[in-house]
């Protein structure tokens, strides 16, 4: 093997996947880069000692560790725009919708905690078993699954996620058993 025994050839295989899940998690393209790019300098340094079977998990975990630390130094708030602007956003209404269901979801992951947000994008975007979870997070199954419970019922009830109210179900004739 080369110097780096492969790890070159995993960050760049595990790039697209690690900066979806951290944008995902941050909100912000470029600061998801920045947390993949800190996260894999983080490992590359402790690269030969990661089990080899273990690498996904590692990598993963790490990711969510080095997420939340920078959460707890942030001291300044980015201000997001949630929409384009007009100018630059695309005729095709298609597409304009997507843009702004992809801008609702992202800000209603922004507005969970980053425990739930972690979950909801471990157990949604990258398919992790809850038991896989919480190995990654450290924590219980139990844990996982409250955050998990608790994360979806904060994003069922974003306003910015609301769809068109579903009509009340029509009343039961009389007499009429349910």
């Amino acid at each position: 093997m080369t110097d780096d025994d492969g790890f070159a050839a995993f960050a760049v295989a595990a790039w697209p996947r690690l900066v979806r899940t951290a944008q995902l998690l941050t909100g912000d393209f470029h600061e998801a880069e920045d947390l993949v790019q800190t996260t894999l300098a983080k490992v590359y340094g402790r690269w030969r000692r990661v089990p080899r079977g273990e690498i996904d998990l590692y990598v993963r975990r790490a990711l969510i560790n080095n997420n939340l630390s920078r959460l707890r130094r942030k001291r300044v708030v980015h201000l997001l725009t949630p929409v384009l602007p007009e100018s630059l956003r695309h005729t095709s209404a298609g597409h304009a919708e997507a843009v702004e269901q992809r801008t609702a979801l992202l800000t209603a992951l922004a507005d969970l905690t980053a425990r739930q947000r972690a979950v909801m994008v471990l157990r949604y975007w990258e398919d992790l078993t809850e038991l896989e979870i919480a190995g990654v997070l450290n924590c219980s199954i139990g844990t996982v699954k409250t955050h998990a419970r608790r994360g979806l019922a904060a994003l069922r009830a974003h306003p910015g996620l609301v769809t068109v109210p579903v009509p009340p179900l029509p009343a039961a004739p009389s007499g009429a058993r349910r």
